[in-house]
Formats: structure tokens, C-alpha cells, sequence
């Protein structure tokens, strides 16, 4: 019974591998591009404040917060962390 399984869950397993890669990738590159955001949008704050415009540069603030490294970037590499933890999981079974 254990070998159906197996046999089942091989190809779940090759997406899953497949897909872990792609947004391995995907993650690093898009961290690359929120970083550069993340100046843009601190400087657009600095210039609200400038400005006399308090909303605006709050709000730009915390948009520069959200694409900063310590934002979305990182809830997407702990994702990635995730998905990796089930992938050798799956791989852990196959080896059984």
C-alpha cells in the first residue's frame, strides 16, 4: 500500500520541487526590485513632508515599509521557507 502511495505521490512531488525553484527565484528578484522601490517611495515621503502634506507622507511611509525588506519580501521568503520545509518532507517520504 505504501509503494501506491509513493507512485501517487511522485509527480505531486516533482511539481512541488519545480515550483519551490521558480519562486526561490521569483523571491529573489523580486526583493531586488522592492528594494529599489523602497528608496523611491522614501523619497516621494520626504518630499510630502516637505511639502506640508502629513496624509501623503504617511501613507507613502508605510508603502515604503510594506515593499522594504522587513515587509512583503520577507513574508514571501518565509513562504519560500515553507515550501521548502514541505519539500523535503515529500522527499523524506519517498526515501522511506
Amino acid at each position: 500500500m505504501r509503494t501506491i502511495l509513493k507512485i501517487i505521490a511522485a509527480p505531486f512531488i516533482l511539481a512541488l520541487i519545480l515550483a519551490v525553484a521558480v519562486l526561490s527565484f521569483l523571491s529573489c528578484v523580486a526583493g531586488a526590485v522592492c528594494v529599489v522601490a523602497c528608496v523611491g517611495l522614501s523619497l516621494l515621503a520626504i518630499l510630502c513632508l516637505l511639502a506640508g502634506q502629513t496624509t501623503g507622507c504617511i501613507a507613502m511611509f508605510v508603502l515604503a515599509f510594506l515593499v522594504s525588506p522587513f515587509g512583503l519580501p520577507a513574508l514571501g521568503g518565509w513562504l519560500v521557507e515553507r515550501l521548502y520545509g514541505v519539500k523535503y518532507a515529500a522527499m523524506d517520504f519517498m526515501a522511506s
